[in-house]
């Protein structure tokens, strides 16, 4: 089973989801993720929070979903409303699901500290855990 996690920018919340998958689904799913919009590195919270938790995303980097043009994914995730209205542009047949999380980044306001920030950030990797732990169910009910 082959899963792309798709948010704008692909330096947090698919960063997370992908590193959940590969953590928590090993051998059951390969998962990737990629931006609409690509920033230029993987949030440095993000990096943290999910050390914290036990998973090193540090060697993952913000891809475009150009570089997945020629690839065929079992299902496409997007975890956020730009993704979901720009996924029409996925040229490929996997099933479409959104699941939509909060951008820990836009809630933390500009020039704040770690230990105002990350509270957001941890929540934000939580729930998106949950949601990697459910997929196996989901993806029965889709396929």
């Amino acid at each position: 089973m082959k899963i792309l996690f798709l948010c704008t920018g692909n330096s947090c919340r698919s960063q997370m989801a992908e590193g959940w998958a590969k953590a928590l689904l090993a051998g059951k799913v390969e998962a990737c993720s990629a931006g609409t919009v690509p920033g230029a590195g993987v949030d440095p919270r993000a990096v943290k929070v999910m050390a914290e938790a036990g998973v090193d995303i540090s060697a993952q980097k913000p891809k475009s979903l150009e570089a997945f043009k020629n690839e065929d994914f079992d299902l496409v995730v997007t975890l956020c409303g730009h993704a979901q209205e720009t996924c029409p542009a996925y040229w490929g047949k996997g099933r479409k699901l959104h699941n939509g999380f909060d951008d820990p980044g836009t809630l933390t306001p500009k020039g704040a500290t770690d230990e105002a920030a990350l509270p957001h950030y941890r929540r934000v990797r939580d729930e998106i855990k949950a949601f990697v732990q459910k997929l196996p169910e989901i993806l029965k009910g889709l396929l």
